[in-house]
């Protein structure tokens, strides 16, 4: 089997999504092709990451991420197990964190969330980022706002572009629209569509749900029925079982 495993905000079901200590985690899996990891902004334009739109579902705050400063967002905490938490991260630190990984092979799929608000500069900032940490080959761009890899793409015409949805129909109709993603992304039971009318993209499928603090689920997917669908990658939330 050829398929490549990626680890979903990274060891999210054993630690706190989208936390250094989760791709802390993610990272010594020997075999693991990357981690998968989502950014906002804030409200004085700094990139953190963190999934969702709000910071409710995994700290103690209460509102968007886009309403809080770098240094208000600092004040919340991620549950992490008794008497231990992490804090949302930048993606500098990020960056800081995974350094010599990522420049030795290790991947980074950075997913901006930018479908249901749309942050100004956003693109801007990701990329200069990039350049100035020289991680131009180690990175995938991912977003479910076709418009958002447009303006990537012509921000850095070699960069490396993916289009997100819940169907792969979507993504490749998304994709022949001429966003310039050279990838699709869709959910992992979202492949209605037979391999052959998708074989000139890599496909990486994403998991959801089980996330840390949840119980693991008890079954693991099926990758050889998975890579014979098409599917070239899988982002999981658990990879460390696959892999071990």
């Amino acid at each position: 089997m050829s398929m490549r495993l990626w680890a979903h905000r990274g060891c999210s079901q054993m630690y706190p999504e989208n936390t250094l200590l989760a791709f802390e985690k993610a990272a010594a899996i020997h075999g693991l092709t990357g981690i998968e990891l989502d950014i906002q902004m804030t409200k004085d334009g700094e990139l953190v990451v963190i999934h969702d739109e709000r910071v409710d579902r995994t700290t103690e705050g209460i509102g968007f991420v886009r309403d809080y400063t770098l240094r208000e967002l600092r004040k919340l905490h991620i549950y992490a197990g008794i008497n231990s938490s992490q804090q949302i991260p930048t993606i500098e630190e990020v960056f800081d964190l995974l350094q010599t990984y990522l420049k030795t092979g290790f991947m980074l799929n950075i997913e901006l969330k930018n479908s249901i608000y749309f942050y100004e500069g956003m693109e801007e900032k990701i990329v200069e980022m990039v350049h100035r940490y020289g991680y131009q080959n180690a990175i995938i761009y991912s977003t479910f706002y076709a418009k958002s890899l447009e303006k990537l793409s012509r921000l850095d015409s070699n960069a490396n572009l993916a289009i997100l949805d819940t169907k792969i129909s979507d993504c490749l109709y998304k994709a022949k629209g001429g966003c310039g993603a050279v990838a699709l992304h869709p959910f992992w039971r979202g492949i209605d569509l037979s391999k052959e009318q998708f074989e000139e993209y890599a496909v990486r499928a994403w998991m959801s749900g089980h996330l840390y603090p949840e119980k693991p689920t008890s079954t693991l997917l099926d990758l050889t029925v998975l890579e014979m669908k098409g599917i070239t990658d899988v982002i999981l939330n658990e990879p460390e079982r696959y892999l071990a």
